[in-house]
């Protein structure tokens, strides 16, 4: 076992702070990573505030991770020294149930034990602390190759927000053809709409702020549509195969259900705090599906970051020092950001 700072919570209303933590000596298996840089996830807030009820503090966010290799174990054959790698959601999962026979470790049906935060560490024998950190200690099969190609820190928020976003576009077919909505343009729909546009889908924008279109068509929208109005919407009417919902908050969906086509999906993968009301009719009356995603596999991950190296795709960020992580949640709250905070890491030490 070995001690580093890191930067956490003590209390849900308290801010965050310098801490100093427990990380366990690297294993046969294990990789040693010094974190470079951590993005900002709307879930850290949450888990910082203990939004979702089940924090235990002193909690530290952050899975966004990438860093370099300092130390590995005796039987790591796929790391080195020196090499630059990411760690997002998950550092460990059961291996062994179907959906982690699948690749689909996220599905583990052994829930959320092997959360990079806020699960559980094996070897300490205590609640699992993230990368708001100098270093993290993980298994190599839970450890990510960064290309070469992409800027270290916009490649952070690919570790959860462009998986977030990739695994859905997959699995329902997002391609040539097909036309794919986006509603949001935060951290996560950003993204979205940068990798359904490289995926060659004719891309939209739902949003309800007229001042996103310039963004919306810079990142790849063909169409911005503005929910509020209810003649844009029409005009959209029963047109999509495919609508990810990445807001966070409270909403309506029923006005998005009616722009999908009979039988199509709308997907969602924001985590508002709260239930979703919603009518279900605009579902019964074409046979339309509204379905949950979160994250993705290893090695679907994996798959996201060459996609994301071939086609020169990143997080639009916003660079900030780890003293200003308490002054990034509350401008997180009110959409001040464009479009994903990442620490630089190199600032904890001051």
């Amino acid at each position: 076992m070995f001690v580093c700072t890191a930067y956490g919570a003590t209390a849900s209303s308290s801010p965050l702070r310098p801490l100093q933590i427990n990380r366990r000596d690297p294993g046969t298996s294990d990789v040693e990573i010094e974190i470079l840089y951590c993005g900002v996830c709307h879930s850290d807030l949450h888990f910082a505030r203990n939004e979702w009820q089940f924090t235990e503090y002193p909690a530290v966010p952050g899975h966004e991770i990438v860093g370099r290799v300092k130390r590995v174990g005796t039987l790591v054959n796929k790391y080195k020294p020196g090499d630059l790698v990411g760690v997002g959601c998950m550092v460990d999962s059961c291996r062994i149930c179907p959906s982690c026979r699948e690749g689909l470790e996220q599905y583990c049906n052994a829930g959320f034990a092997g959360q990079t935060y806020g699960g559980f560490e094996k070897v300490l024998q205590e609640p699992s602390k993230g990368g708001y950190a100098e270093r993290i200690v993980v298994d190599q099969d839970f450890v990510l190759r960064i290309p070469d190609t992409l800027d270290p820190a916009a490649a952070a928020p690919l570790l959860c927000a462009g998986i977030t976003l990739y695994s859905p576009l997959k699995h329902w077919g997002a391609g040539p053809g097909k036309k794919v909505g986006i509603i949001g343009l935060g951290g996560l729909g950003h993204m979205g709409v940068k990798l359904a546009h490289a995926m060659g889908a004719e891309t939209a924008l739902f949003t309800t702020s007229a001042g996103k279109a310039e963004d919306a068509k810079r990142l790849g929208a063909s169409h911005v549509i503005l929910s509020k109005d209810d003649a844009h919407m029409a005009a959209h009417a029963e047109s999509f195969d495919l609508i990810i919902d990445t807001v966070s908050a409270a909403h309506d969906l029923a006005p998005y259900f009616n722009t999908l086509k009979r039988e199509a999906t709308m997907v969602q993968v924001g985590a508002p705090d709260r239930p979703l009301p919603f009518n279900v009719f605009p579902l019964l009356v074409k046979r339309r599906n509204f379905a949950g995603s979160i994250i993705g596999g290893i090695k679907e991950t994996q798959e996201m970051l060459d996609f994301c190296g071939a086609h020169d795709i990143a997080a639009d960020i916003e660079l900030i020092r780890m003293d200003q992580i308490n002054e990034a949640f509350e401008r997180m709250l009110k959409s001040d950001v464009k479009f994903r905070f990442c620490i630089d890491m190199s600032t904890l030490k001051a």
